[in-house]
């Protein structure tokens, strides 16, 4: 194969924050009203989910969470698959274990498991997480609100 024959597949671009284009063919994040919970401020851009293309099957969101952030205890009604892409993100489990989640790893939560996030290191952490079925408020279940 001579290096005429290579044809280079297109790259992967980073659609960026909210406000700038996403990729041709895929939606753009849109923040989520409902949320963040948590002590400080956290960014989360919904790709796919009830929020950004009504889909209630599966939601597909980036998060970025400052260092310091806290997130109350829940007891979600869906899977959520946390991918770390930078930082560090915290997992306490309700039997008492903790997880450190570094870039590069990921962590299943299964529906119905008592899971509380947060990211206390230096520059907090960066994420996605992926819900089946779809993050909704009315499933999340955080400690110290009533049930839907």
């Amino acid at each position: 194969m001579s290096e005429h024959d290579f044809k280079e597949e297109p790259r992967y671009e980073d659609p960026g924050m909210p406000g700038e284009p996403g990729l041709p063919g895929r939606p753009d994040p849109r923040s989520r009203p409902d949320d963040p919970a948590g002590t400080k401020p956290k960014v989360i851009e919904e790709y796919v989910g009830q929020v950004n293309t009504g889909e209630a099957r599966l939601s597909v969101a980036r998060m970025r969470s400052p260092e310091g952030w806290l997130e109350p205890g829940q007891r979600p009604e869906f899977d959520e698959w946390t991918l770390v892409l930078d930082g560090t993100l915290h997992v306490e489990h309700d039997d008492g274990g903790e997880l450190s989640v570094a870039a590069g790893q990921a962590v299943l939560v299964a529906a119905g498991e008592w899971v509380r996030y947060s990211s206390p290191e230096p520059g907090g952490a960066h994420y996605v997480a992926v819900c089946l079925p779809a993050f909704s408020p009315a499933t999340v279940n955080r400690d110290g609100e009533d049930a839907a």
